[in-house]
Formats: C-alpha cells, structure tokens, sequence
C-alpha cells in the first residue's frame, strides 16, 4: 500500500493528515503542544488512537517510542556512529527489528527486516516537491512503518521546525 506524505509538517504542535495513493485521508496526526518533548497521537479518520509517539528524553542521541494499546511497541533510534551513512533502528519486541538506511534528508530511503526490503521511502513518485511516498509491503503493520517515517522526519529535520 501506498501513502502520500508532505515534507517538514512533522513539526511540534502540528496536525496533519496521511493520505493513500488515491488522496483519501486515511490517518490523522495530533501533535501535542506544551509538552516536555515530542509527542504525537497517530490516529483513524474517526479519532481512535492507533499508536501514541513520545520522544524519550534522558537517552543517548534521537530516540522515540511508540506506543501501541498503552504497551511499547517500538523504540526509534537514530545510529550515531556510522561510516559514510546514516541509519535509525526499529527496534521492536522479539528478534524481528526492522532497519532503515539511505538518504534521509533528500526523503529516499528503505526499511527492511532480515535484509529484506518490506518498505521503500521516496519522492521520485510525486511531481509536487514537497511530498513523497511511503510504499509498504501489505503483510506488514502499516501503521507501526508509518509512525516510524514520521519519527525519522521529526528527528531529520528537526532544523526546519517552526516554533
């Protein structure tokens, strides 16, 4: 399934929708204003909340969780010690996390699982500049990739955040 993103609206205290291929809105985001870190309510166009995001303050280097049903169901974590690249671990309860490596400034980037590709990131699919795509394999949790697109947008452009 693909999913429309715009770029850079991930911002403190901004709601946005996501949209599927074919424009309808399908997910809602709330970003939570006056709060100590980032936080975000991912939810259904009814208003059921579907993941929570919380920025985890006292950690080494960009990392969030996500919250599914009040139970962690991922932490999000930029790598940062690598070599001519950049990286974020998904790191999910069980053997079964899931990487995310490419150019993450320019919003071209895979995630996979098991050195198999399950989700592909990229705005070579949209005319319009600032959107891009989010195309994931339809066995996976969409919800869980796409909470976690969010988190690497916050966490990449964190330096064009309107205040």
């Amino acid at each position: 399934m693909r999913y429309v993103m715009k770029q850079k609206l991930f911002c403190f205290g901004d709601d946005f929708t996501i949209k599927n291929e074919a424009g309808d809105d399908v997910f809602f985001v709330d970003g939570k204003v006056f709060t100590i870190g980032q936080k975000l309510s991912f939810q259904d166009m009814h208003g059921k909340e579907l993941a929570f995001i919380r920025q985890k303050l006292l950690a080494w280097g960009p990392t969030y969780e996500i919250y599914r049903d009040g139970q962690l169901a991922a932490v999000v974590k930029k790598h940062l010690f690598t070599l001519f690249r950049c990286a974020f671990t998904v790191d999910v309860p069980g053997p079964d996390d899931i990487e995310a490596q490419g150019s993450f400034l320019d919003m071209e980037y895979t995630f996979t699982r098991g050195g198999r590709q399950i989700a592909e990131v990229s705005k070579r699919w949209f005319s319009f500049t600032d959107s891009y795509g989010v195309d994931i394999a339809d066995s996976e949790d969409q919800v869980l990739l796409l909470a976690s697109t969010v988190v690497i947008d916050m966490v990449c452009h964190a330096d064009h955040k309107q205040r």
